[in-house]
């Protein structure tokens, strides 16, 4: 049976408290939905000037990331299409402030802090 962290409606909250805390530009409420062994992975990662990989581990790596990339997007802003559930992730279908949509799985951990996240763009 699994933890009420991986309960559906929990899942769909968490998509839901994703969006908001990064509508807040508040870093480290974002931050606080992250496990400290957590994984992003994005197309973008490397563009920043990050892991070659696309792939940053570790809460101090990302914050470095996001911190970078929230000074370059001062206006940023996510509107929420849906979200979808799985026993244990969420993805976050969403727009953002140029209009783009992306796909942002987020895989949880038994305490439902994020652990692995991937920004998956439209080519």
């Amino acid at each position: 049976m699994p933890s009420s962290h991986h309960e559906p409606a929990h899942l769909a909250a968490l998509g839901r408290d994703w969006i908001a805390a990064w509508n807040s530009h508040d870093l480290e409420r974002v931050l606080a939905l992250y496990a400290e062994d957590t994984e992003m992975t994005s197309d973008r990662i490397p563009a920043l000037g990050f892991d070659a990989s696309g792939t940053v581990r570790g809460k101090p790596t990302l914050r470095a990331y996001w911190s970078k990339a929230l000074s370059m997007i001062p206006n940023l802003h996510f509107e929420l299409i849906d979200t979808y559930v799985s026993p244990d992730s969420v993805v976050v279908f969403y727009q953002n402030e140029r209009g783009k949509k992306i796909c942002e799985y987020l895989r949880l951990d038994a305490e439902g802090k994020i652990r692995q996240g991937s920004a998956n763009h439209l080519v």
